[in-house]
């Protein structure tokens, strides 16, 4: 019997003084048995540095055809493709042909070796951005992690400071590649 993903809801509170956006998200977020807590975590990360009303989260690990997030058009065009984690060039070659804008968000700190391969190749793919979430600071995340959490997400010059009832983490994203 196949394991069934882990279901959580986080309401999310977003002020990014950066894009001038302020708002609150109700999201329901599926934690696929092969995946960690962190790597969620940078899902809603994600989401958040990228919020807007027609963002949503995909099938995700579940499907080949799908980015963790993306935000399409009215017409059904797809505006913004968002990857987490280390994905190869043949994914995100796809994804460039097929969206405006694309986003990867790196995590976890074992991706170092990854990207000094994968670079040279992703420069030539003008609509890509690599965004590099620290190991030290998504390790900041994980206290937060509760089946039903409320954060508060504030945005400023870049960096994301984020608190719930308990615990605060500042969150520094490097640019990678812009």
């Amino acid at each position: 019997m196949a394991l069934k993903s882990t279901i959580y809801k986080a309401d999310c509170q977003i002020a990014d003084m950066d894009r001038g956006y302020y708002q609150l998200h109700n999201l329901t977020i599926a934690l696929h048995p092969s995946e960690t807590e962190e790597r969620m975590m940078a899902r809603l990360l994600a989401f958040v540095i990228n919020a807007h009303e027609y963002l949503q989260f995909t099938k995700g690990l579940s499907t080949d055809d799908e980015p963790e997030l993306w935000q399409k058009s009215l017409t059904d065009d797809i505006e913004l493709w968002i990857e987490v984690g280390m994905p190869d060039e043949k994914r995100l070659r796809k994804a460039s042909s097929r969206a405006d804008k694309v986003m990867l968000y790196t995590y976890g700190g074992r991706n170092t070796v990854w990207w000094n391969q994968i670079q040279p190749k992703l420069e030539r793919f003008k609509n890509l951005t690599v965004i590099n979430l620290p190991k030290q600071d998504t390790d900041q995340l994980i206290p937060m992690v509760k089946r039903t959490m409320h954060l508060q997400f504030s945005i400023q010059d870049g960096q994301i400071w984020i608190s719930d009832d308990q615990n605060t983490a500042t969150i520094m994203p490097e640019v990678w590649l812009t």
